[in-house]
């Protein structure tokens, strides 16, 4: 494991294992479905690197979910990447189950992997749920992001998950 992360409670260090092995492939799936090729392009790490780009890079959105996951948030970045892929189904009967799948694993209340959302986005989304589009999640979707953006993504960047992306993007 990297040096970084070595000064970590073990316990930490276990929850990020268990989460890299239970949402490796979920994350090379939605890689693909962002746009991302197999072989992807160097992280460009610079003071102003935009949280959009983060997430358009491998290496970046996996050092952001090892971050959230160390501070167990990583149900928003999941959240983020379900809509994501929800957004890119084509089939509608397949639109209806992930949408319910989307909603029950992320916003009903006492979900498993509940996100923060306030009362109306919540009511917005159940209203969206009566006939699912690909943009039925698209405002909770759009909570989350400004979440992720304003409220962890600083705390990222001085932390030492970040430093060790720079480490290895550097050599």
């Amino acid at each position: 494991m990297c040096r970084a992360l070595e000064h970590l409670p073990i316990t930490c260090l276990e929850r990020a294992k268990e989460f890299k092995a239970r949402f490796g492939n979920l994350l090379k799936q939605e890689l693909n479905i962002m746009g991302h090729s197999k072989k992807t392009d160097k992280l460009l790490l610079e003071d102003r690197q935009s949280f959009h780009e983060l997430l358009l890079h491998k290496d970046g959105l996996c050092a952001f979910t090892t971050f959230l996951s160390s501070e167990y948030s990583e149900e928003n970045i999941a959240f983020y990447l379900a809509c994501e892929d929800f957004r890119n189904t084509k089939s509608s009967s397949k639109l209806c189950a992930k949408a319910k799948k989307i909603y029950e694993e992320f916003i009903c209340s006492d979900a498993p992997r509940e996100v923060n959302l306030d009362h109306e986005t919540r009511t917005v989304t159940l209203k969206n749920m009566e006939q699912p589009t690909s943009s039925c999640f698209n405002f909770a979707q759009s909570k989350i992001y400004t979440l992720m953006e304003k409220d962890c993504y600083p705390r990222f960047l001085k932390s030492a998950v970040y430093q060790e992306l720079i480490t290895q993007h550097m050599r």
